[in-house]
């Protein structure tokens, strides 16, 4: 299977998932929070296959992807700036009420996106652990499982 058919296929069945993952969803602003943590949560699943070697190592791709989780980890706050709701959404109502803490845990994810390294897929393994511990510090104290 060439390398352009699996990027087709992965991207169809990301599409198709995050269609449905979506779906009901009535609040714009809900959904554009939505949005950005699956395009995070894409991207990091992008750079710990390079880092496990399922894809390719390819450190330009892999300046891409990072540059896109620090784009959607700067907007958090203008993203969560206005606290709405909706059923699907899995935002905890306790990002309002420690809003400092949220603001600054999304400027860690920044910082740890920009501290990833791209010398070599092993590099980059080690240096994916401060991301992983930016993603799941925050999730574990405001995103509702649903």
């Amino acid at each position: 299977m060439t390398k352009t058919f699996r990027l087709i296929a992965v991207a169809t069945s990301l599409s198709a998932t995050l269609a449905v993952a979506h779906d009901g969803v009535k609040d714009v602003d809900v959904l554009a929070r939505m949005k950005a943590m699956e395009a995070i949560g894409i991207a990091a699943k992008e750079l710990g296959d390079m880092a496990r070697g399922f894809i390719p190592f390819d450190p330009n791709r892999a300046h891409i992807v990072r540059d896109n989780i620090s784009l959607h980890a700067i907007n958090m706050p203008i993203l969560f700036a206005k606290f709405t709701t909706d059923p699907k959404s899995e935002a905890a109502s306790t990002i309002w009420d420690n809003w400092d803490d949220f603001v600054i845990r999304s400027a860690e994810l920044q910082k740890s996106a920009s501290a990833l390294n791209f010398s070599d897929a092993g590099a980059l393994s080690l240096s994916m652990r401060g991301l992983g511990a930016a993603c799941s510090g925050c999730h574990k104290l405001y995103r509702i499982k649903n």
